[in-house]
């Protein structure tokens, strides 16, 4: 492992500058970047969003696209890459649960076999960063959901919980942590 390779997690409430931020970190990193993009352009608005978005990256920087298979993708990456850039866990985990949902908003046994079955994908993929570190740097960006209401519907709570636990396992392996509020960064974790 080369001395610089870390593990970073930026996280904050949507529209905080998360992206933005995990970019510049990017950029200050290497020019030789694969951006691992996991949202899925379903409806009109979400193409232009992450047509935005492409249009922002700097031109030397390789995209793959991958919505659901994270953990797999991370042994795809090109040789000589020197950073990855999740971008990002919440949609993510947001496209496993939209595919294995049922018909009908889940109760009971369902929720707790969906939130073992995300939370154990959620593990395998922690530690596929940790180990990944080994060969680049990585930078994941995720929401933090848990500082708002408690969602009234299962689905709503399962996604909160599910993601809240999948960031704490991220941060737990990582090396530096930042919290995004209105654009401005805070370390909360890692050297100073």
């Amino acid at each position: 492992m080369k001395a610089q390779n870390k593990l970073v997690l930026v996280t904050g409430g949507a529209r905080s500058g998360k992206s933005i931020y995990a970019e510049k970190l990017a950029k200050e990193l290497s020019e030789k970047v694969v951006y691992l993009a996991t949202a899925e352009a379903k409806d009109l608005e979400m193409v232009e969003r992450i047509k935005d978005h492409q249009a922002a990256r700097p031109a030397s920087w390789q995209t793959l696209e991958e919505s659901r298979e994270v953990a797999a993708a991370l042994d795809r990456i090109p040789q000589g890459t020197e950073v990855v850039l999740l971008d990002c866990l919440t949609f993510w985990t947001t496209n496993l649960l939209m595919e294995r949902l049922g018909e009908e908003e889940p109760g009971g046994e369902e929720v707790k076999r969906l939130e073992r079955e995300l939370l154990e994908e959620a593990r395998i993929l922690a530690l596929k960063l940790e180990q990944k570190k080994q060969e680049f740097s990585i930078i994941v960006v995720s929401n933090e959901l848990g500082m708002g209401l408690v969602p009234e519907y299962p689905l709503g709570r399962i996604f909160r919980d599910v993601v809240g636990k999948a960031n704490q396992m991220v941060a737990a392996a990582a090396d530096e942590v930042y919290f995004l509020v209105s654009g401005i960064s805070q370390k909360i974790k890692g050297n100073t």
